[in-house]
């Protein structure tokens, strides 16, 4: 008989640098048509968020990244400096996770290290990088999820619950570390500003184990929506990596989740009614208007993600965690699922329930 998984808690961490409003500033200087300009504006006072982090350093004076002397002032930098910057800062936010992680659990005897990150790539791994920071043993086993996108904290869950479920005595650190505002890009056009408005950086840190505490995760569920894989998409270019977030992504979940089969496999075959705790990836406020519109969850069911996105933003796959970390927090669940969207466009998650 297979052992029961649990999530025993959540560690976040982000950026003390708060880029929201001037990333606002910065692209409203960039729009020329009055028109586009001005549903610009209400898409950005309509979009639910309050604060985006970034590890990009002030310009002097505090100014933001665009400014003179900052990251961005002469123009776009190359992959290679972006690059180099997320070698230097995802292991430290990725540390600071851990770190808020372990003021609540013991993270002594760790046998298993699972890390999910799409916004950048470094050989050795942040993984290796991490694992000689924290002093783990060279006999720890390491996994690396690279470019899932917004769903990738699922699927590091899901792979930490299929060892557990084999290996009864494992303990496995689970962390999600994005660092999306290396990759802002000379856009004018609409949508990919309206796009970039969304992203901001943080980690998260999840510790796994067969010991009953926090919530037990259960059957996870997968599905695509049909004709969607080139709604969300990352372009790999020279500076940068190019994030393409269609606008009719939200109207394609509404679609996709209208249709029964569709939203009996997005649910794991629960009924909207019958589910207590609703940990959904806040991807945007019209994302989560979206899920709302098509499967009718109760009243405030989805506020802990509203929260999230209003002080994160998108932090890709660390902002289903995040979610998770607030719900694990309130009270206790008794037929949870947790979703998240990403590229394909897929719908990826698993159910949940409190620990007894």
């Amino acid at each position: 008989m297979a052992h029961p998984a649990f999530l025993n808690a959540v560690g976040i961490a982000v950026p003390d640098h708060d880029i929201h409003q001037p990333f606002i500033d910065w692209a409203q200087t960039r729009i020329d048509d009055p028109r586009q300009a001005a549903l610009f504006d209400r898409m950005a006072a309509r979009s639910g968020i309050a604060h985006r982090w970034s590890v990009l350093d002030r310009a002097p004076g505090g100014g933001s990244p665009v400014m003179p002397g900052g990251f961005y002032a002469r123009g776009m930098p190359g992959t290679a400096a972006r690059m180099a910057l997320y070698a230097a800062a995802a292991p430290a936010l990725g540390l600071a996770a851990i770190e808020a992680l372990r003021a609540q659990v013991s993270l002594d005897g760790i046998t298993h290290l699972i890390v999910a990150s799409c916004t950048g790539f470094v050989a050795p791994g942040i993984d290796q990088i991490i694992a000689a920071r924290l002093g783990l043993d060279p006999g720890v086993e390491r996994l690396l999820i690279g470019f899932m996108g917004c769903y990738a904290a699922i699927t590091a869950l899901r792979s930490a619950r299929h060892i557990v479920r084999s290996e009864p005595r494992a303990r496995i650190l689970v962390l999600t570390v994005e660092l999306s505002t290396l990759h802002l890009q000379d856009e004018t056009a609409l949508e990919p500003l309206l796009a970039a408005l969304q992203f901001g950086d943080g980690a998260a840190a999840a510790l796994v184990t067969g010991d009953p505490g926090g919530v037990e995760l259960g059957l996870p569920f997968a599905t695509t929506l049909p004709e969607s894989e080139a709604l969300i998409r990352w372009t790999i270019t020279d500076t940068g990596f190019a994030m393409h977030l269609s606008g009719e992504v939200p109207a394609r979940i509404a679609a996709g989740l209208g249709d029964p089969d569709v939203a009996h496999a997005a649910t794991g075959g629960r009924a909207p009614a019958e589910i207590d705790g609703w940990a959904v990836h806040a991807g945007g406020r019209s994302i989560l208007d979206a899920v709302e519109h098509a499967l009718d969850p109760p009243p405030d069911a989805l506020a802990a993600s509203r929260g999230v996105l209003r002080d994160y933003g998108n932090m890709s796959s660390s902002t289903l965690m995040a979610v998770l970390a607030r719900l694990l927090d309130g009270p206790p669940i008794e037929n949870g699922i947790a979703l998240a969207f990403g590229p394909g466009l897929a719908a990826e998650g698993f159910g949940f329930a409190s620990a007894r």
